[in-house]
């Protein structure tokens, strides 16, 4: 089975559609597999006080206008699905609570997301579980217990998953990522476990692929220069061209792990395995 590798678009889009089918057409490009963006109810995910807090913002100053202002509304991911069919691509979301969740499901997506954040919100968990598509489960932040429940809870509802490991730090230091955690999760839960990369340079998510994850995330931008808490963490178009190229040489180099005598080898093997005397 190929790593599956998702372009997460999520709020890099900055709330203008064209921005957003330009790193379509980047992931396209790539050979990416899917893109990924993210939506929420913003009265249902942040309290009042939160919203009302002070930022400075292209689209005011206030963190609720921040947040509107990234915030695709139905007919915005209207011309996304029309876009993605066109170029062949699949999409998905993660949804941050449940209204978001029953809101998108008028698009069909093949998959579901749930977000570090939102591992431990349980009705949205079930509402997503009921929905039977195969969803990736990041675990970033999460304790060993919510880790289990989640699991727990779509094992039980018979929907399709995978975990993710993740560290949930925009950029994420290097000696922080423990990807070792991809053993481990597969150990404890008996499923796949694929990467979602907040780190700065592609090699270690090219070492998550060797490792054995069976699906790769990592955020995807124009420009890391471009007004976004995101941006700093994700990684640029020919970067993320030289990450799927990467990977996918890492794929094909694994191999089955059955030693061989490769056709290719015979006659190098009679030339210099020779032991008559000269």
């Amino acid at each position: 089975m190929s790593i599956f590798i998702i372009a997460e678009i999520g709020i890099n889009h900055n709330g203008d559609v064209e921005l957003a089918k330009q790193m379509i057409d980047v992931a396209v490009e790539s050979g990416a597999d899917a893109v990924k963006f993210q939506k929420r109810t913003l009265d249902k995910v942040y309290t009042q006080a939160e919203l009302d807090t002070p930022r400075e913002s292209p689209w005011g100053t206030t963190n609720r206008e921040q947040k509107q202002g990234l915030e695709f509304g139905v007919e915005e991911f209207q011309s996304i699905d029309s876009y993605c069919k066109e170029k062949g691509i699949e999409w998905f979301f993660s949804a941050w609570d449940v209204d978001a969740q029953v809101l998108m499901r008028q698009f069909e997506c093949q998959y579901n997301k749930v977000a570090s954040a939102r591992i431990s919100h349980m009705p949205l968990l079930e509402a997503i579980a009921a929905e039977k598509k195969h969803t990736f489960i990041s675990t970033g932040m999460a304790t060993d217990q919510e880790i289990a429940d989640a699991v727990a809870l779509f094992k039980a509802a018979g929907c399709p998953f995978e975990l993710m490991h993740c560290v949930s730090t925009y950029p994420a230091k290097v000696e922080d990522l423990n990807l070792k955690c991809i053993h481990t999760l597969k150990d404890l839960y008996g499923c796949n476990v694929g990467y979602s990369g907040h780190e700065t340079g592609l090699a270690t998510s090219v070492a998550a692929a060797a490792l054995g994850a069976t699906s790769i995330e990592r955020h995807l931008t124009l420009d890391r220069a471009m007004y976004g808490s995101d941006q700093a963490a994700s990684v640029e178009p020919q970067g993320f061209k030289r990450l799927v190229r990467d990977i996918r040489a890492v794929e094909s180099a694994m191999g089955d792990g059955v030693k061989r005598v490769l056709e290719a080898e015979k006659p190098i093997a009679a030339k210099l395995k020779r032991t008559d005397d000269l």
